[in-house]
């Protein structure tokens, strides 16, 4: 299928390894010109240098910390207009929810809320005056089946949701989409570095395996294309099946 976004140019935060970087090369496989954001630079540089390799197409990168004021004017000054904005963070660490302070409340907020709120409200202006933008968040599967000790996590990326819920249905007249887009279980560095762990969640899919990073990608691509105009305010998990509770 053409998704026919040739010539597009994109801003995908976290984009140097793990989703973001599946995200990333599968835009740039559709001829999207592709700025990479995260927050280490020879991380990003080599992340750079696969995508170029793989599609002979050489992506700009900006190192910044969109979770900072600072780090999204970063990112601002580099592609000021996107068509297509691709928002990603790590996920805040695990901890018993007795053990969770507001400082840490603080940083999963700014990290996993706030930096997607502000960068929506940065660049879907221009959006809607183009009458064209597509922007994507990548949350969590725990939106849909909290997990224990993640309350971090699934707290500001359900608040993420509901914002989203509201601002996609306000601007979806302008042509301009927003989706969420829910991983499970994905082979990415981080499963691989559970180890074990990795192991047990994997044998809870009922797809009988991990998704691939390829997978996910091509379902982010899928959101940024022309065909997905009448997808919004919506979220698509990417779990092999794994998720059955719906909110």
């Amino acid at each position: 299928m053409d998704l026919r976004i040739q010539d597009r140019t994109a801003i995908v935060c976290g984009a140097s390894r793990g989703l973001g970087m599946a995200c990333a090369l599968a835009l740039a496989n559709e001829g999207v010109h592709v700025t990479l954001v995260a927050r280490r630079a020879e991380a990003l540089q080599m992340a750079a240098e696969r995508i170029a390799e793989a599609t002979g197409t050489q992506p700009g990168f900006v190192v910044a910390d969109v979770g900072t004021a600072q780090g999204r004017a970063a990112v601002q000054a580099s592609n000021a207009d996107p068509d297509i904005l691709v928002t990603n963070a790590g996920g805040p660490p695990a901890k018993d929810f007795t053990d969770l302070t507001r400082e840490d409340w603080e940083q999963a907020l700014d990290a996993n809320f706030l930096s997607a709120v502000e960068m929506i409200r940065m660049f879907a202006p221009a959006m809607r005056a183009r009458r064209f933008g597509r922007v994507v968040n990548i949350t969590s599967a725990t939106v849909r089946m909290p997990v224990e000790r993640l309350d971090l996590s699934t707290s500001t990326r359900l608040a993420l949701t509901g914002y989203v819920a509201g601002v996609a249905r306000q601007i979806a007249k302008d042509g301009v989409t927003i989706n969420n887009l829910l991983p499970g279980t994905v082979m990415t560095e981080r499963l691989v570095e559970l180890g074990a762990t990795a192991d047990a969640l994997i044998a809870r899919v009922p797809a009988g395996r991990a998704g691939k990073p390829e997978e996910f990608g091509a379902a982010c691509a899928f959101l940024c294309s022309e065909q997905a105009a009448f997808i919004t305010g919506q979220n698509l998990l990417v779990d092999g099946g794994l998720c059955t509770l719906t909110i």
